[in-house]
């Protein structure tokens, strides 16, 4: 994979750290943002090695979202035929694909948010498992303020997040909805005095995570987020399948161990994925 030019990724104590850096630009999305998030979450999924993700940004804002000059040249939107409007379809799937990527990881993922998140920047810290948020930080659901439907996530995913009103008022306004009260409906964790220290907290959850027994941690998120789309009774019968496939006493066993001399389990990583494709 080749260097990403619109954002960082370090890796550091089995955590992964992506930093959007173009602050100039308000860390708009542009198609070059897509597919180089695609490729770097793709390789981070089938490799194993992290055990988290987190995914910060530099200057005011976080994301001011997709970026409008994309809409002007390098995205062609058809609606003058009913095959133009066709293919709006499939670009919008192959667009959803890669924030539902996030959701999908091996792996939990950690949104530390200052400034403005916006458009196209909550669909993407929608399909996150945790947000941390600075007391500047803002979130704005921008489609309808300029005369489209949010389309890549964010109305599918928030509702799932914060009361239905909230999310219907958000997106027929189009108003900010302010860390502070991101707080109270729960799309939040937690909000800090500054930036560094949304980071910081962002990190520290993230080590914290990785701590833990790998496939444990895979396991949680699956029944997590099967239970947030099925009854309790599918929920609790997925959850005895899963629970049987990953029930390992050797972790049970370390990770007490581990607890009780006061040091860092041992634990074996995810296995590495290999496409089918390239077998053979």
């Amino acid at each position: 994979m080749n260097t990403p030019t619109c954002f960082s990724l370090v890796t550091t104590d089995l955590v992964a750290h992506l930093v959007l850096n173009r602050p100039a630009e308000l860390n708009t999305m542009n198609p070059t943002f897509w597919r180089e998030l695609d490729e770097v979450l793709t390789q981070l999924h089938a490799e194993g090695l992290v055990r988290a993700l987190v995914i910060s940004s530099t200057g005011k804002h976080f994301s001011a979202g997709m970026s409008l000059e994309t809409f002007a040249g390098a995205i062609s939107m058809d609606d003058q035929s009913p095959e133009g409007r066709a293919a709006i379809f499939d670009l919008l799937t192959d667009m959803q694909a890669t924030f539902t990527k996030l959701e999908n990881l091996r792996i939990p993922v950690i949104c530390a948010i200052q400034g403005g998140c916006i458009g196209g920047a909550v669909d993407m810290v929608t399909a996150a498992c945790i947000r941390y948020a600075s007391a500047d930080a803002f979130f704005c659901i921008q489609e309808i303020n300029i005369g489209m439907v949010a389309d890549v996530g964010t109305l599918q995913r928030l509702p799932k997040l914060i009361p239905l009103a909230v999310v219907k008022e958000l997106a027929y306004t189009g108003r900010r909805l302010p860390a502070g009260k991101a707080l109270t409906y729960g799309l939040v964790n937690e909000v800090f005095d500054t930036h560094e220290a949304t980071v910081a907290a962002a990190l520290q959850c993230a080590k914290e995570i990785a701590s833990k027994p790998p496939v444990a941690i895979w396991g949680t998120k699956q029944a997590v987020n099967y239970a947030r789309d099925h009854s309790v009774e599918d929920s609790l019968r997925q959850m005895g399948w899963l629970q049987g496939a990953v029930w390992s006493n050797a972790h049970v066993r370390e990770a007490i161990t581990a607890m009780k001399e006061k040091r860092a389990g041992d634990f074996t990583p995810l296995s590495a994925l290999q496409p089918f494709k390239t077998l053979g």
